[in-house]
């Protein structure tokens, strides 16, 4: 019988290797960039094309390579980070298994050009589908730049399967995580040559304000922890800023500057926010740890995002700890104390010792009732409709819940979709049939922001929260453009400090602004004075609500209509955030404005506002 197993040409080799090292063009952003980290770069560009298809581009400013290092950087197996298996185990470096230029290579057509200090000429290396092309010699600056174009190019099904409905988010994640853990560094992101993401050096806490937006700053609780096992520092947000478990969330690990992720540690997190936030909410936290490199290991997962730790359980119990000391602070749980000198100390495979453990403390003067504890966006409690909450199905929002995304460096979140309640049968998102003549009878106003009604012979509940969004939406498409919206006065003017691009777009459309009800100053060095704000608007939320328009400002002008519902959607999601003092004569008021509006089905955020309870359900529930 003839001998049938053979080794595969170094070509297709490279190929099935980059299958795992590179599955998006967001693989590529991440190892180039983590490449230039361990160069030594204090700034790092990277620019993309068609979503990273046609061109990915990292320039930085690190100490370059050699003409022999540019060319055998390329080959499997070939690195500058390790020299013996020993050293895996005491990594303080990304990189160190030499596969992902290799795998880039060999999936895409990619240029070099490198140089080092003190060298005249640089070198350019050309490789095409993992074959060598040239290496010239060439005029280039300090450091490193790669060019990787057309990737997938030899591997068709591959790049088939790449998604175009949303290319840019992997890439800007991926860009987000590694620039969260080196904030010394400057980062610069740039789809299409277009500026998305400048990110000059700044504090750990600069910089998480910089990636996730200005309305996180309130949020940030510092946690930090040093042990015997490991060393905990970074924020938590408070438990009021928690936010459904479907939505984007801002939630990341580090080890020893390493992004990873682990479900084991979440629940560590998600533990110490116990009955201080809804079950079907999740908080925010970017905890940076550090550990002895003896103690991890890195090299479980091709992506290096999973990691291991020797002492897996009492880290679970560190981050626990660190995370409900940091809470204790606001006086949400009980006071701990670390003790100063030793902190948190759990020595490993130590026998007969009497462990110094935190020490609880009550809080005296902790009020439940108090604003610093309330989240005013949640719906308002009621007996009548207490546990009525049900999870989303699936069904599709409307348009105005899926425009496009803005081009900004902020953590991308889609319109976060929260449903109607219902005890009667199974949840779903209704879409009823309604008729333009159909109005709402004998409205009962049942609390908890709820009121039921006759719709066209049906009997219904509707959510006036979302029957308000709905009305204010389409009020301010109307008005945007068309007319001025009533100003209110604040008794306290709000002074608000924006980046420059953020002072320079507020002062771009000053018009519109006024056109909403807003009545600001302009002061200068990027420093604005909101003295009135629009009539339907809560006074206590105008930072946020700036914040939300400036994001919907920024849509370019060519996409005038998803720029005016980005706007109103703002204006309307801020202004149904608290209902009017509710009883059954303004209920009745208010779902008399929601039967004139083109949509009765759905709020602009993509909540159904009517829920239908037929008498079959009724007969089942009663019996």
């Amino acid at each position: 019988m003839a001998d049938r197993i053979r080794l595969l040409p170094e070509v297709v080799a490279n190929q099935i290797a980059a299958g795992e090292v590179v599955t998006h063009p967001a693989s590529v952003v991440k190892e180039l960039m983590e490449n230039a980290i361990d160069a030594g770069a204090t700034t790092v560009k990277v620019n993309f094309r068609d979503g990273g298809r046609e061109l990915i581009q990292v320039v930085d400013d690190g100490c370059g390579m050699s003409p022999v290092d540019a060319r055998l950087a390329f080959d499997r197996h070939a690195t500058s980070k390790i020299a013996s298996a020993e050293e895996i185990y005491a990594l303080h470096t990304f990189g160190f298994r030499g596969e992902a230029l290799a795998s880039i290579a060999a999936v895409a057509q990619v240029e070099l050009r490198t140089r080092q200090e003190g060298d005249e000429l640089g070198t350019e290396t050309v490789i095409h589908g993992g074959t060598f092309v040239s290496q010239t010699p060439v005029a280039c600056p300090v450091g490193a730049q790669f060019c990787v174009r057309n990737l997938f190019y030899n591997v068709p099904a591959r790049r088939r399967f790449l998604d175009r409905r949303n290319p840019v988010r992997p890439i800007r994640t991926e860009f987000q995580r590694v620039a969260l853990c080196y904030p010394q560094i400057r980062f610069e992101l740039y789809g299409n040559d277009a500026p998305v993401c400048i990110l000059p050096p700044a504090t750990r806490a600069g910089r998480i304000v910089d990636v996730v937006g200005r309305h996180i700053r309130q949020n940030l609780l510092e946690v930090e922890a040093d042990t015997s096992i490991a060393r905990i520092e970074g924020y938590i947000g408070r438990p009021s800023a928690a936010r459904k478990q479907s939505s984007e969330r801002d939630q990341y690990f580090f080890v020893n500057g390493r992004y990873f992720s682990s479900p084991y540690l979440y629940k560590a997190v998600l533990r110490a926010y116990e009955k201080l936030i809804p079950e079907n909410c999740a908080p925010s936290y970017f905890l940076f740890l550090t550990v002895d490199p003896a103690r991890l290991d890195v090299n479980i997962h091709p992506q290096k995002t999973e990691v291991k730790f020797a002492d897996e359980e009492s880290v679970w119990q560190i981050v626990h700890a660190a995370a409900r000391e940091a809470l204790a602070r606001t006086g949400a749980v009980p006071q701990m104390d670390f003790d100063v000198e030793s902190g948190v100390r759990i020595p490993v495979a130590t026998r007969g010792v009497v462990y110094n453990e935190p020490r609880a403390v009550s809080k005296s003067d902790y009020n439940p009732f108090d604003d610093a504890y309330i989240d005013r966006s949640a719906p308002e409690p009621s007996e009548e409709f207490a546990g009525f909450d049900v999870p989303y199905d699936g069904s599709m929002p409307p348009a105005a819940a899926r425009d496009a995304e803005p081009a900004r460096c902020d953590a991308v979140s889609d319109t976060e979709l929260d449903f109607i309640p219902s005890s009667f049968g199974e949840a779903e998102q209704q879409r009823l049939d309604t008729a333009p003549e159909e109005r709402f009878t004998e409205v009962i106003y049942v609390g908890g922001g709820y009121a039921a009604a006759l719709y066209g012979g049906r009997f219904v509940v509707a959510d006036l929260r979302r029957a308000r969004e709905r009305v204010l939406y389409e009020s301010y498409l109307l008005l945007l453009g068309n007319g001025s919206s009533v100003s209110q006065q604040l008794l306290f003017p709000e002074r608000l400090v924006l980046s420059a691009g953020e002072y320079a777009l507020m002062e771009e459309n000053a018009v519109e602004f006024a056109e909403l009800g807003f009545d600001v100053d302009y002061l200068g060095d990027d420093t604005v004075e909101v003295k009135g704000t629009p009539a339907d608007m809560p006074a206590d939320a105008v930072d946020e609500l700036i914040y939300e328009l400036l994001r919907a400002f920024d849509t370019p002008r060519s996409l005038e209509q998803a720029r005016r519902e980005r706007i109103a959607l703002a204006m309307a999601r801020s202004g149904a955030r608290s209902l009017p003092r509710m009883d059954s004569a303004a209920a009745a008021r208010l779902l008399e404005q929601f039967a004139e509006c083109a949509d009765r089905s759905f709020s602009p955020s993509g909540g159904a506002v009517l829920a239908e309870i037929t008498p079959e359900e009724l007969r089942a529930r009663l019996g």
